[in-house]
């Protein structure tokens, strides 16, 4: 049950999302709390990234497709034709499987955002960069060569990076697919000790794969099958004691 005092930051109601005629997710309605971090499971193709990617409109970039059903984040409808796409993908920052580092200095793809927003003071973009990479727990280990290309980085570092970036224009929900899919087991926990420290100040949605991730990092948990919402509650409930058999099955690896 939701505690009263948490309000949801993001609703949804009856979402279905369409790739041309074939239909991929199934009147979704879910409720996703202030400063709790709450991950996606289920199988490949189960609709979680589909789902992950309504919620800050991304989905709007492929041809044919189309999302029905309401996606409040607040107090207002983003699935409306008069949304401003681009100040909510400001308030609803994403970070996606692969890294996606810009062929620039470390410190302008942080600075990017603030940049495109028409920010050009210095000292204030000095600061937020600065304030990102900490956030992302990466400046320590890039403070002295800013300057230099982001291209250089390892794996886990360009995530970590691109995390930073996210953060740097302050958005008020972070989206997460499989950010530590790719990675080591090391960079995988600097990654999730990063999304236990944002949640103080962020919403968090995260897919992913890995069982014992979402066991570590996540508040709540809803399973994913064939495009429906199958089961949600808390995470411990989820892991020990789920309503469903199919819950159970899927997170004992019985499937999937």
């Amino acid at each position: 049950m939701t505690e009263p005092s948490n309000p949801g930051k993001i609703t949804t109601s009856a979402v279905d999302f369409f790739y041309g005629a074939e239909r991929v997710l199934h009147e979704i309605n879910m409720r996703f709390l202030k400063n709790q971090v709450t991950a996606l499971i289920g199988p490949s193709g189960c609709g979680k990234s589909t789902f992950l990617r309504c919620l800050n409109r991304m989905n709007d970039l492929i041809p044919n497709s189309r999302a029905e059903g309401e996606i409040w984040l607040d107090d207002e409808n983003i699935n409306t034709p008069d949304t401003d796409v681009v100040s909510l993908r400001r308030r609803v920052g994403m970070v996606f499987q692969k890294p996606n580092p810009f062929p620039k200095s470390i410190f302008e793809n942080v600075a990017y955002g603030l940049r495109l927003n028409g920010i050009k003071k210095l000292s204030f973009l000095r600061d937020k960069v600065e304030e990102s990479l900490r956030r992302a727990a990466i400046f320590d280990e890039v403070k002295d060569r800013l300057q230099k290309s982001a291209l250089g980085l390892s794996g886990g570092q360009q995530q970590r990076l691109c995390i930073a970036r996210a953060l740097a224009v302050d958005p008020e929900v972070l989206l997460m697919d499989e950010p530590a899919s790719s990675l080591d087991p090391i960079a995988t926990q600097k990654i999730e000790e990063g999304v236990r420290e944002l949640k103080s100040r962020l919403t968090i949605i995260i897919v992913t794969h890995n069982m014992q991730q979402a066991a570590r990092v996540s508040d709540r948990t809803a399973f994913f099958y064939m495009g429906k919402l199958i089961e949600e509650g808390d995470t411990e409930t989820m892991f020990t004691s789920p309503k469903l058999k199919q819950t159970e099955d899927y997170i004992a690896g019985r499937f999937g």
